[in-house]
């Protein structure tokens, strides 16, 4: 067996010593190098920004400024459907009908009641001018010397009394109404119109359904004006303007062009995420796109 020399096995041990050294730093550099990847199941970002700093283009889908849910004012039973998904509407348009006879029979045993305290306070304020007659007349024959003191005290007590009493009918009488005016208030909660005009989205209720208050009954949606909302970065202050005209599309309708115009720039810039909030309306007719739909729109950069 050859014996090693001294010098080699030297160079062998050093070797070994720096073998775990390069190893470390080679995949620090492989780390370094390797491009970053999306967090699993995170959204796709609303802004896309090209490599170039010309400008960027802008992905949202298309909004209208009127569009809800219709909610139940009160609690109560669907008696009648007016209004189906796809159907459009005007603003006070019936949608849905409850089931309102007992507030239907209250209302008008109120309006009675009512009608019998209106015909009381006649009554009593008619009394009360005679009270306040016999009060005149009893002054002037204690002026006289024809009547005495303590009966002028009785007419003018019962005057006072019979004015305490007209006071005390017009309060019930107030009363009365307000109560009135309450059922009245309930009974147009029956009635679900729809708030603006527009399309039935949505219908979330069948005929005959028990709802509460604040159960979703309808989803109305205006046709128009379409829009955009999204934000910039805050380069772009300056650049873009209430007014200025940008071109969009859709990639639902490749072959269409439309252009958007600016209606709304934030005064302010978020200093989370260093951006503009801008607000876009469509020129034009619609056409073929419809509220949901995706869009996108260029932005250029002027600097």
């Amino acid at each position: 067996m050859r014996r090693r020399k001294p010098n080699d096995l030297a160079l062998m041990l050093l070797g070994a010593a720096l073998l775990p050294g390069l190893a470390c730093s080679q995949k620090s550099m492989e780390v370094a190098a390797a491009p970053a990847s999306p967090a699993s199941g995170a959204p796709a970002p609303a802004v896309s920004v090209p490599s170039s700093d010309s400008g960027l283009t802008v992905s949202g889908p298309l909004i209208v400024e009127h569009q809800l849910d219709v909610l139940a004012q009160r609690d109560g039973v669907i008696a009648e459907l007016r209004s189906e998904a796809g159907a459009r509407v005007h603003a006070g348009d019936l949608l849905a009908q409850f089931d309102d006879r007992q507030l239907t029979a209250d209302l008008e045993a109120a309006r009675a009641k009512t009608r019998s305290m209106e015909a009381d306070l006649r009554n009593w304020e008619a009394e009360a001018k005679v009270m306040q007659a016999d009060y005149d007349r009893a002054q002037k024959m204690w002026d006289a010397h024809i009547i005495s003191n303590e009966q002028l005290e009785h007419a003018k007590f019962k005057a006072e009394s019979e004015t305490w009493d007209v006071r005390r009918v017009r309060e019930l009488l107030t009363d009365a109404n307000q109560t009135q005016r309450s059922l009245e208030l309930e009974l147009e909660k029956t009635q679900i119109r729809a708030p603006f005009s527009g399309v039935v989205a949505r219908r979330y209720v069948r005929q005959g359904q028990q709802v509460v208050k604040g159960d979703r009954l309808f989803w109305v949606t205006a046709e128009g004006p379409l829009g955009m909302r999204f934000t910039l970065p805050e380069k772009f202050i300056g650049q873009i303007q209430k007014g200025q005209v940008l071109p969009m599309m859709t990639p639902d309708l490749p072959d269409q062009k439309y252009r958007v115009r600016v209606v709304q720039v934030s005064p302010v810039v978020d200093p989370a995420s260093s951006t503009i909030e801008v607000a876009v309306e469509l020129e034009g007719k619609p056409g073929s796109l419809r509220p949901g739909m995706d869009a996108n729109v260029r932005v250029e950069n002027m600097r």
